[in-house]
């Protein structure tokens, strides 16, 4: 069971995890001369990516991505990126190189290929930090996705398109294997439905119905939680 470490509030919780995950990223710069982050979108995550930008370490040797982003013009008040730009790509972190989740097109099959050349030299993921929803899905790998059983296969392609009930526009997102792949791995969640949820995905059965449980298995998943 992966540890579950559980934070006086949500202040506190942006602020530890901040200094975990610098502190992750400068030890993969000092081993590999460079680091691959990869963060979601969503409000939940906002003051973590804030504190984080504030980190001292060597972001110009550091590649940022989305786990997963809204098939949205990043001016859409929709858009994951454009919610990074403004929380994590400020002050320190301005440095990093973001490796784009969105090429304008009709669909977002029209460009998958160019997106996923684009994030292929930046694997395998150092650090991954994900959220979770209350159905239990992570990233946009949902239960009720169109492609549920490609994202979770073990043959995978890196990027797959998603459309799903709960989700009002199209949805690129990182499949299990590229997620499971990180050699750190957080999942940070907040709020009481979002810790009942995750008791129910740590019982036993399939991904299809849990899909965060592509990383629960992992021994070396951090989950960080604050009321």
């Amino acid at each position: 069971m992966p540890d579950l470490m559980q934070y006086p509030d949500r202040a506190v919780l942006a602020i530890d995890l901040a200094e975990i995950v610098a502190e992750q990223l400068q030890d993969a710069i000092y081993l590999n001369g460079k680091a691959t982050l990869a963060v979601p979108g969503g409000t939940t995550p906002a003051r973590f990516l804030r504190e984080l930008s504030g980190a001292d370490i060597g972001w110009e040797k550091v590649s940022v991505m989305l786990t997963d982003e809204r098939f949205v013009p990043e001016d859409s008040e929709r858009s994951n990126t454009r919610l990074l730009r403004q929380t994590l790509l400020q002050g320190n972190a301005a440095a990093a190189r973001l490796i784009p989740f969105y090429r304008a097109a009709d669909k977002p099959e029209d460009v998958l290929d160019q997106i996923s050349d684009g994030l292929k030299p930046a694997l395998p993921l150092d650090v991954c930090v994900l959220g979770m929803g209350a159905d239990m899905h992570t990233a946009s790998i949902f239960p009720e996705a169109d492609l549920l059983a490609e994202a979770l296969a073990d043959d995978a392609p890196i990027l797959l398109p998603m459309r799903a009930p709960n989700a009002a526009e199209p949805r690129l997102t990182l499949t299990a294997p590229v997620l499971r792949g990180a050699k750190h791995m957080h999942l940070l969640i907040a709020g009481a439905d979002k810790l009942d949820a995750l008791q129910t995905a740590l019982l036993d059965g399939p991904e299809s119905q849990a899909p965060v449980r592509i990383i629960l298995s992992r021994s070396n998943t951090e989950i960080h939680y604050a009321e």
